[in-house]
Order: C-alpha cells, then structure tokens, then sequence
C-alpha cells in the first residue's frame, strides 16, 4: 500500500534519510523537526503512520504520542537512542505501535513500516471482513480463533499473528525478518530463527504431513509462502 507518513525528527539528516527511504517505496512524505509541529500536522492532514522521534524539542515524542493518542488512532513508529526495557515499556504502553532503538538501518526501519501499515490496513477492514480465508485456514479476527479445513487450532500470539499475516497475503513469499516484524510485541527477545521453530510449529498443527508440507511452503534460499491453492 502507498501511504502518507508524517516524519518527526529533529535530526535533519536522519529525517532526509527516512524521507527519501519511504519515497523510494512509493510513499509520500512530510517531514517536521519539533514535536509542536508534529502535532499540528498529524491534526492537519491525519497521516497513516507518524515516524516519532522520542527526543523532540518544544513537546518530546513520549507527549506527542499521548496526545495522538487522545486525539486519534493514528498508527505510530517510535525511534530514540533509549533502549531500557522501562524506556520500550512505555512508549508502548502510551500507544506506539512498534518502537526502534537507534542506530537502525533505513531497510529495517522500511520492514517496520510496512508491518505497522499492514496492521492498520488489517485492523480498519476488520467490521468489513473479520475473518481471513487462504489454503484452507481460516483466522477469525473477532474470535481470535484458527482454524484449519474446519477443525479448530490452538496457536500462540505469535503463531496467530504469522498466520494472519500470510492468509492474508497468499502466495507471498516472506522473510523470516518479515514474519519477526509481525510478532514484534509478543515477543521482542525473538530472533528471526525462531520463525523457523514457528513455521515448524505451526506444519504440526496444519499439515497432513509436516515433513511433506502442502500449504506452509519453504521458499529456498527466501522465506515462506502461504499455498494459495487450497480452497
């Protein structure tokens, strides 16, 4: 999806940075340097993601955020040079999405973005379509249930938000870095060859034959894709 990301960033480079990242994967974008400026135009214009500086002048990101908050659901991407368990604890718990200790390189920074607009686009269909049908596995949004072939799953959090993500996207091959960013939250202490435990996991639970798998396909050398052609 092309989306409209506000940029708040007092660091001019690292905006420039980021700027030119997000136009490089076909968005547009609106850089501000103070967290006064943030606000207003996160009223202005309502953008589908905030790029949050914690250490803003005028009003820090952590103020911003409550403020957005309050106002809005306005999806938000925290970035700061803290890196406390106390400090991700509660840009978290102030309502940030997804949160990124600095230095970070600008294609992570883009793999989170994607998951947190992803997120979005998914949560604001959820009255339209709550559940989630591909290769047989069907993820009920309202009932945070799995099935599969009709029968129900027992998955974990992270388990649920992996399927969720390639049913929702079937045939999409994606990284183990992209299926860590969905479970970003749930588990923050993973590493991306936990999503082979996972993936390994989930095949037990969704596959005939686990060794043999027809719908949780490795794609060599890539990632994993989601089978499309089960009904």
């Amino acid at each position: 999806m092309c989306a409209y990301v506000l940029v708040a960033e007092d660091d001019e480079k690292q905006a420039e940075l980021i700027r030119r990242s997000l136009l490089a994967e076909g968005h547009t974008a609106t850089v501000v340097h103070d967290g006064s400026a943030a606000l207003a135009s996160a009223r202005r214009h309502r953008p589908d993601l905030v790029v949050l500086d914690l250490m803003l002048p005028l009003i820090d990101g952590y103020a911003v955020c409550r403020e957005l908050r309050r106002d809005d659901d306005i999806p938000v991407l925290m970035l700061t040079a803290r890196s406390t368990e106390d400090d991700v604890l509660l840009g978290l718990e102030i309502g940030a999405d997804d949160y990124m200790t600095k230095p970070y390189s600008p294609r992570e920074l883009m793999a989170r973005i994607r998951t947190v607009l992803r997120r979005s686009e998914r949560s604001a269909g959820r009255s339209e379509d709550p559940v989630v049908r591909a290769a047989g596995i069907t993820v009920d949004l309202l009932r945070h249930e799995v099935r599969c072939d009709g029968a129900l799953v027992e998955v974990t959090p992270a388990e649920y938000e992996i399927l969720l993500a390639m049913a929702s996207e079937p045939e999409r091959v994606f990284s183990r870095r992209q299926l860590l960013q969905c479970t970003r939250g749930i588990d923050r202490a993973s590493t991306e060859r936990a999503i082979d435990v996972h993936i390994m996991n989930l095949r037990k639970k969704t596959e005939r034959d686990p060794r043999r798998p027809a719908r949780l396909l490795t794609v060599f050398g890539v990632g994993y894709k989601l089978s499309g052609d089960r009904a």
